[in-house]
């Protein structure tokens, strides 16, 4: 998640009147608090490999903190596979209809164009191509989660 897409999400909780709200994903967890004209924001977050930290010197005139709690991954695991990751922000979905099988699973082959996976934005359903041949080794969102620009959704070990 963007430092961008934190501030509007404050500014919007703000002005929405709410006194808390909570946001969970797999890898962030937000909590807004309002109250008596003063604002808390307290961002968890594990950020992907690669991507440096949101610098705090950029932070809103709210009050950011960030703390890391999950133990970092080690490069070597992940470093022989290609991340397949989400062209759009929306609702990440891997399979067509609910009783519909999923587009892939862990160890299936893909190729580029295969559909792996749908992600609904404002009401449209995208759906999402492999850009690379390989296998699927890990899944790393859930179904029916939201996902943002860049997100990483599949680990691919390359053909």
């Amino acid at each position: 998640m963007e430092l961008k897409d934190i501030q509007n999400l404050i500014k919007f909780v703000a002005k929405s009147g709410a006194s808390e709200v909570k946001l969970e994903m797999e890898d962030i967890k937000i909590t807004i608090r309002t109250g008596e004209g003063k604002e808390t924001t307290t961002i968890v977050q594990q950020a992907p490999m690669g991507v440096s930290q949101i610098p705090m010197a950029a932070a809103p005139a709210v009050p950011v903190t960030e703390e890391n709690t999950a133990a970092p991954e080690s490069k070597d695991d992940n470093s022989k596979y290609i991340e397949i990751t989400s062209p759009i922000i929306g609702t990440f979905y891997r399979k067509p209809s609910p009783d519909k099988p999923n587009f892939v699973e862990v160890g299936d082959m893909v190729s580029p164009d295969s559909i792996i996976a749908i992600v609904e934005a404002m009401k449209l359903f995208n759906e999402i191509e492999s850009e690379v041949s390989g296998k699927i080794v890990k899944v790393l969102v859930e179904n029916g989660s939201p996902v943002e620009f860049g997100q990483p959704l599949y680990l691919v070990e390359p053909a």
